[in-house]
């Protein structure tokens, strides 16, 4: 299963047998069961989540009492809350497994100790963290000059995988909708399917 990982990280960067030892080395497999949480709000962040397997979620919970949902992540994803991670203070945010996961974790001391010793596993991260933040950056763009409907739209046509595997109400969230706005807009899609 660390295959996977060495064909991500060699996908991004020019990561040598030695740079992929280093990793491989500080590394340590962990599932989680459907429904667990990796964080908790209220706690430090510690590890960054490579997945092998699953989906997971990170949310916060808002002044309202609902949940509002930040990111997914699946297979060849990494999850974690940066802000915790890297500062190391409490987290706002939850990170939970919406499938069964299987991941392979990386703490904080050991991910500075590898971006000090391998440029390439540092270039491998900041590639990385380069994508998750255009991705949230066109996100958020999105819901500011998108209608609801072309927003499903284009989270549809770019993350086609999420809409089968997350509930609809997670989606919801995700996109800032309500269920029953979601419910109606996939309505129509079927009825101009049919």
């Amino acid at each position: 299963m660390i295959d996977r990982l060495f064909d991500h990280i060699k996908k991004f960067s020019s990561a040598s047998d030695a740079d992929l030892l280093l990793i491989q080395e500080v590394l340590s497999k962990k599932s989680f069961r459907k429904k667990e949480h990796l964080l908790t709000s209220g706690h430090t962040c510690h590890y960054k989540y490579f997945i092998l397997e699953g989906c997971m979620r990170s949310y916060f919970v808002n002044s309202k009492g609902a949940e509002q949902i930040v990111n997914f992540a699946i297979e060849d994803w990494w999850m974690t809350d940066y802000d915790s991670f890297i500062n190391q203070h409490i987290s706002q945010l939850n990170i939970q497994a919406i499938e069964d996961c299987t991941v392979l974790r990386l703490s904080k001391s050991d991910f500075d100790q590898l971006m000090t010793e391998s440029p390439s596993i540092s270039t491998y991260f900041r590639t990385i963290l380069e994508k998750r933040h255009i991705a949230d950056q066109r996100r958020i763009q999105y819901m500011f000059n998108l209608s609801g409907e072309e927003m499903y739209d284009t989270f549809f046509d770019h993350n086609s995988a999420f809409t089968q595997r997350v509930p609809q109400y997670m989606l919801a969230s995700y996109l800032g909708f309500t269920p029953e706005f979601l419910s109606k807009i996939r309505k129509k899609k079927a009825e101009e399917r049919s």
